[in-house]
């Protein structure tokens, strides 16, 4: 790691960001095409560390990914046993267990440092009820295997998701090759964050010609039968246009960043409305979206329960805000990359805003920041939100900016054009 002075912006920013592929798209429709009834091609989808190891997971296990220009062509196989790293991807460790059960051979699963504290034992669950046979240390974490039969029984399973939606979305992606498909019933007291990634998972089925479908509230149901093959275009990561956005509203500039979908059911859609309550002014056209700085940033009450990936640059945000913030329904965000409340309150405070940390969010009332060392906990999303306040605090520096290479390549050269724009 090395240390990353986060440059300072002397005027307002004002420029056209094209963004990369989706992660969340790219890494689901990998994971479709590996079980579909002929070749794939993904056109222009993200290639970051964590695609990339969603893609080497899946040629671990035999599935031919072929890069082909800008684009990959997949290419199903008879699935063999293999070895898996994780890396730190949520979506590979809890989306391909439920695909090596398919596979002839054992496989086992690893990642890195930090992905063996992310709770996994909801998926082993679920993967045991479906009759797979997991071999893990007895703590339900990386490292486990999964002892492939070729064959997956399926049918009824009652997990408790409250802490990631990824739990039902990788039992989903498999559950038309189990042979009585899936059907998964959420036992928790609290709602299932992140909905509209399940939404994401269901919309990539049904556009494959697979029965799936939210049931009720809390239980989705997907069909066996066949995975239609095709060509799927993948939108720009519209989460990974925080940061880029969050530089107009403090700068008082404006970024357009082209391709934004009208409709869609990424999570980062959110951004339109949460930018607005702050003081921005934001606008979608056949451009793409624009977001203008006013010169007013308002604190921020909201449930970012559905839309949790988005915290980490909203509490800049909130940290340079006119007034107070609440940010609630994130008590998720302990389980990811890292405990993202625990980080954000330690670092915000310590660059001078006054922090509250609850069970399932924050209190953030702004002060007068000063810059300091941002640690980004191996976290991408807590480095960009480490930029975004060095944009405006002299001195900001962040200790692994090399991390935002998990979703977003090159993140310190698009962050530089911005600021040359």
């Amino acid at each position: 790691m090395q240390t990353w002075a986060a440059p300072r912006a002397h005027h307002p920013v004002r420029a056209t960001v094209p963004l990369p592929g989706s992660k969340s798209l790219t890494n689901r429709l990998l994971l479709l095409a590996a079980v579909a009834d002929g070749p794939s091609r993904l056109v222009a989808p993200l290639r970051a560390r964590d695609t990339v190891l969603m893609a080497d997971a899946l040629r671990a296990l035999g599935v031919d990914v072929r890069d082909d220009g800008a684009d990959w062509v997949v290419t199903p196989v008879a699935l063999h046993g293999g070895q898996v790293d994780t890396g730190l991807a949520g979506t590979v460790m809890r989306f391909v267990p439920p695909l090596a059960g398919l596979a002839d051979g054992a496989v086992t699963f690893d990642g890195d440092a930090y992905a063996r504290e992310r709770p996994m034992a909801t998926l082993l669950d679920g993967l045991r009820q479906a009759g797979v046979d997991v071999e893990d240390g007895g703590d339900s974490r990386l490292p486990f295997t999964v002892h492939g039969r070729g064959s997956v029984p399926g049918g009824s399973v009652h997990i408790d998701s409250s802490a990631s939606s990824q739990f039902v979305s990788g039992l989903l992606l498999a559950g038309a090759r189990y042979d009585k498909g899936i059907e998964i019933v959420h036992t928790g007291a609290d709602t299932v964050p992140s909905q509209p990634h399940i939404e994401m998972t269901l919309d990539v089925l049904r556009a494959a010609g697979v029965d799936a479908a939210a049931v009720t509230a809390g239980t989705w149901h997907v069909a066996p039968g066949p995975v239609r093959a095709g060509t799927h275009v993948v939108e720009p990561d519209l989460s990974n246009a925080a940061p880029f956005l969050a530089a107009a509203v403090v700068t008082g500039g404006a970024v357009r960043v082209p391709g934004w979908p009208a409709r869609t059911t990424q999570a980062g859609d959110a951004l339109r409305r949460l930018l607005t309550a702050m003081g921005a002014a934001v606008s979608l056209d056949a451009d793409g979206l624009l977001v203008q700085g006013t010169g007013a940033l308002h604190g921020l009450d909201a449930d970012l329960h559905d839309v949790g990936e988005l915290t980490p640059v909203l509490a800049a945000l909130a940290a340079l805000a006119d007034s107070p913030s609440s940010l609630r329904g994130i008590g998720h965000l302990r389980g990811h990359e890292t405990d993202r409340l625990a980080a954000l309150c330690t670092e915000l405070t310590a660059l001078g805003a006054d922090v509250t940390e609850h069970a399932d969010g924050l209190t953030i009332t702004p002060g007068r920041l000063r810059g300091g060392l941002w640690h980004a906990y191996a976290d991408h999303r807590m480095a960009t939100a480490g930029a975004v306040l060095g944009l405006v605090v002299d001195g900001v520096e962040v200790d692994d900016i090399g991390c935002t290479a998990k979703t977003l390549p090159d993140f310190p050269g698009l962050w530089s054009a911005l600021l040359a724009a």
